[in-house]
This record gives C-alpha cells, sequence and structure tokens, in this order.
C-alpha cells in the first residue's frame, strides 16, 4: 500500500507501515468530511435558487417538510413533494424550471 509514497515511507518497512496506517486514518476522517461538504454545497445551491423566487431557504425547506408529514395534503388533492437536498441542488442548478415550479407549488401550499 506504500508503493506510490515518497522519501523512507516506500523503502523501510516501519515508516511504510506508518504512512499507510495515518493514511487510511486520513481516509476514514475525510470520508466523513466529503458527506459533510457535499451537503454544505448542495444546501448552498438549494439557498441560491429560492432567494431567487423570493424566499428563504429555511423558509422553504420548513415549508417543505410540512407538506411531507402530510399524507395526502391539507386538502387530500396529493401535492405531496418529497425531494432531498442532492435532488433540489441538482434542479436548482440544470433546470431552472422545473425547480421554479417545485417552489411555486411549496409557495401554494403554504399560502405565501
Amino acid at each position: 500500500m506504500a508503493k506510490g509514497y515518497r522519501g523512507r515511507a516506500n523503502r523501510t518497512f516501519r515508516a511504510a507501515i506508518r504512512r499507510v496506517e495515518k493514511a487510511l486514518q486520513y481516509a476514514y476522517r475525510d470520508r466523513k468530511t466529503r458527506k459533510r461538504n457535499f451537503r454544505k454545497l448542495w444546501i448552498e445551491r438549494v439557498n441560491a435558487g429560492v432567494r431567487q423566487h423570493g424566499i428563504s431557504y429555511s423558509k422553504f425547506i420548513n415549508a417543505m417538510s410540512t407538506m411531507g408529514n402530510n399524507s395526502k395534503g391539507e386538502n387530500g388533492d396529493g401535492l405531496n413533494i418529497m425531494l432531498n437536498r442532492k435532488m433540489l441542488a441538482d434542479l436548482a442548478a440544470n433546470e431552472p424550471f422545473s425547480f421554479k415550479a417545485v417552489v411555486d407549488v411549496v409557495k401554494m401550499k403554504n399560502g405565501k
């Protein structure tokens, strides 16, 4: 596992073991960090998208979660939207008209 390392870490066994163990620690830590960073990125993208339509991120997410809690919606119309932040961010970045439709439905359902 220490084949590409520089210096003594790829030639001596003891140093190679230390470097490989440290690399595994970094990999474990950074797998958690990567998830955290992607979630932050999705939140930033959704925030930018909803602010273009006159609503804040926190109000939008709160409205989405209250819509998701009702099984058939308030009026029984079945207009529930269940999208995670990753999908919302993708819609905001790549399909602005679809994202606007989602925002409009959320606004309509919550009377904003």
